[in-house]
């Protein structure tokens, strides 16, 4: 395979941390505002406006690709991340199925629940779709998010990653559109749930990155190629 077409390796990838710890800043201090006035934050004007844009009318191809970007974010939309380690699981890339699971897991059950908790934002009103408590954030913005960013650490070629994170960037903002113009969430909450899954997604893939370009290591080597030996173990 040429060099180009294999993934980068998360210790090649320096950036990875800063952005990662910058994006989680970024979701503390707006986690920290909301939390200080759930009903009216600094920024609830704003919200507003943005709703009042998202009023309708509800219907043709805007209500397909909400529905479909609702699905695929809720719960049946698991079926994305699951096929997905089900491909890294039967290449037997372990390490990444476990950024995989980790990560994903960790962005949607852990740090969205937590801080929805923590937040109990109210969310507006008639919502168009079956929603749970609380709307910051949005689970469905950092699903989406965070799957980004694991889909390109650990199925992108290096070649085409630039291409990939612009394409994931529309991604995710087409989320955090149809989550507004369901009335499932303020504009804020999608925001606030981008960056969680984001830096949930980066923190992880940093935290897995030796054991990943050990794995890579691996699987670069042509089959029946036995690997190096330590110099410490040759020769007595």
């Amino acid at each position: 395979m040429p060099a180009s077409e294999r993934p980068v390796p998360a210790h090649r990838t320096p950036g990875v941390l800063p952005l990662g710890l910058l994006l989680a800043g970024a979701t503390v201090l707006l986690t920290a505002v909301v939390r200080a006035d759930p009903a009216r934050p600094p920024f609830q004007g704003a919200d507003e406006r943005w709703l009042d844009l998202m009023g309708g009318p509800h219907r043709g191809v805007p209500a397909a690709a909400a529905a479909f970007l609702n699905w695929f974010g809720g719960p049946a939309g698991v079926v994305v991340p699951l096929a997905l380690l089900a491909f890294l699981l039967v290449r037997r890339r372990w390490w990444s199925a476990c950024c995989l699971l980790v990560a994903y897991l960790g962005a949607n059950l852990l740090v969205v629940q937590t801080l929805k908790r923590l937040v109990d934002r109210p969310r507006p009103e008639n919502p168009l779709v079956r929603v749970d408590h609380g709307s910051f954030p949005s689970g469905h913005a950092a699903a989406a998010a965070a799957l980004v960013v694991l889909a390109g650490a650990l199925l992108v070629p290096a070649a085409r990653r630039r291409a990939w994170w612009c394409a994931g960037v529309l991604f995710t903002l087409a989320m955090m559109w149809s989550r507004t113009w369901l009335h499932a969430h303020w504009l804020s909450d999608t925001v606030a749930g981008a960056l969680a899954g984001a830096a949930a997604a980066l923190l992880v893939w940093r935290a897995f990155a030796p054991l990943l370009a050990r794995e890579e290591r691996g699987s670069a080597l042509p089959e029946g190629v036995p690997r190096a030996v330590p110099p410490q173990a040759a020769g007595g």
